[in-house]
């Protein structure tokens, strides 16, 4: 038996559940902890079901065994004398590591943002996230229009989407700040412009009003410039949707606009990306081959 815990919003669940994927195709029996994180209130919403996905869910007994996690008096006597006899292993950094594939049993916890854990079954990993039509049941009139219509225009455009990722990154500045700075969006535009000039580009943010001033400011009536409105934390695999429909892509240094990028199965797509993603930890696998980096001086790398 082998657990994977899952945590944090779509994309995060997304390098979760391509692990399971992988695990699965080694032959391993494997499940998934989707309750430890997401019990409490202020949990974000487990949102693989907008894939039509389902998986094992590990029972709390389950967990408990292979975390030597029971409370009974007795476990707790023992864990005193003899130690806790745990079978969880976390990731040892952020890049990839080996051994999460080789370790059984195990409990798994981490982000596992790396595409080396499952190039190797991408394109079972590319048929798992395909889109459900579950994510128009029940939709709003109005919300299903202006999806609808951004879709339209996305698919009959050249289109780019950017992801500016604001909101909680703003809040942890010594994690995330100064990565995605406006001179590295300029850079990436006037990149992606050069080639291909008729480019439309679609901005997706959790602060669109910033967005649309700051395009107020840095490209005053310019009609090739778009930002997507309407949808929030419980919809916000519409983005995610819309992103992959799109042609090209410039990134923010998030899981969500990675698989963004990643799900266009385009082998020509042009997908660039911040070159530092992290300021505290030295990411390298989370780059595919073909990313194009820019640093936060807008210079290429």
């Amino acid at each position: 038996m082998n657990i994977i815990r899952m945590t944090g919003g779509l994309g995060n669940q997304m390098f979760q559940y391509a692990l399971y994927l992988k695990l699965k195709s080694l032959g391993r029996e494997v499940k998934m902890d989707d309750c430890t994180e997401y019990e409490g209130l202020n949990a974000r919403p487990i949102m693989l079901w907008c894939f039509g996905i389902s998986y094992p869910q590990a029972s709390k007994r389950e967990i408990k065994e292979l975390t030597d996690g029971f409370m009974e008096l007795h476990h707790r006597i023992r864990r005193k004398l003899f130690g806790r006899k745990s079978l969880e292993y976390m990731e040892q950094s952020c890049n990839f590591d080996q051994q999460i594939l080789i370790r059984e049993p195990v409990y798994l916890t981490g982000y596992f943002q790396s595409e080396q854990y499952f190039k190797d079954i991408e394109e079972q990993v590319r048929s798992a996230f395909s889109f459900s039509d579950k994510i128009w049941e029940g939709l709003d009139k109005s919300l299903l229009e202006r999806i609808k219509g951004y879709q339209r225009r996305i698919d009959e455009s050249l289109a780019v989407s950017v992801h500016v990722r604001r909101g909680d990154y703003l809040e942890n500045e010594a994690a995330y700040g100064h990565i995605c700075t406006e001179a590295y969006y300029r850079k990436a535009i006037e990149f992606v412009r050069n080639k291909y000039p008729q480019a439309t580009f679609f901005f997706f943010s959790n602060e669109p009003q910033w967005v649309r001033k700051w395009l107020e400011k840095e490209y005053p009536k310019d009609l090739l410039f778009e930002v997507i409105e309407g949808t929030d934390e419980a919809t916000g695999y519409f983005d995610l949707f819309l992103m992959s429909r799109c042609r090209h892509h410039i990134i923010a240094n998030s899981s969500f606009s990675w698989w963004g990028g990643w799900l266009n199965p385009d082998k020509e797509k042009i997908v660039i990306a911040p070159s530092k993603w992290h300021n505290k930890q030295d990411y390298r696998d989370i780059y595919t081959e073909n990313m194009i980096k820019i640093s936060d001086d807008g210079t290429m790398e």
